[in-house]
């Protein structure tokens, strides 16, 4: 497998983001939509990331369509929903798709990394959430049941 540092992704407007540009930094990447039961947890990755940006925390949000059409704008929707609703100022990313046969090769890897329950791989929902040390180590995976806020002490152990 690759190193997560070694892929890139498009960004939300549009430019081809190197991961390498997050070396050194702890991630929590998330697949995430503006129309899903758990859409609110916006607000608790935004604290989240607004608190622990400063100890080297970024959190990564890829929208995504594949479960109940939860995500159908096209980025320019997203993050304007995004910026008017929970005033996210983390990094957005264009949608992606997080299992199949196109599924992104950053989620392919996080996957192979953090198996889900019973060794699955498959993203089961929106709002799963992968933990990334600062060496690009997949650390863990967290179910979209898991409130960001849950996440912090997990956090405050690898920042």
């Amino acid at each position: 497998m690759a190193s997560l540092y070694d892929l890139s992704a498009r960004t939300i407007d549009g430019r081809e983001q190197p991961l390498s540009e997050y070396r050194g930094k702890t991630l929590l990447i998330v697949n995430v939509a503006s129309r899903c039961g758990f859409t609110p947890q916006y607000r608790g990755l935004e604290a989240l990331y607004r608190k622990l940006a400063p100890q080297g925390l970024v959190v990564l949000g890829f929208p995504c369509d594949q479960f109940g059409h939860q995500e159908p704008g096209d980025e320019a929707e997203i993050r304007r929903f995004c910026s008017l609703e929970y005033d996210v100022s983390f990094p957005l990313f264009a949608k992606i798709e997080v299992n199949g046969p196109n599924t992104h090769p950053l989620y392919r890897a996080l996957k192979q990394a953090a198996p889900g329950v019973l060794g699955t791989e498959a993203v089961k929902w929106n709002f799963t959430k992968f933990l990334v040390d600062k060496t690009g180590q997949v650390l863990r995976r967290y179910a979209p049941t898991d409130r960001p806020e849950s996440l912090e002490a997990d956090l405050a152990d690898v920042l």
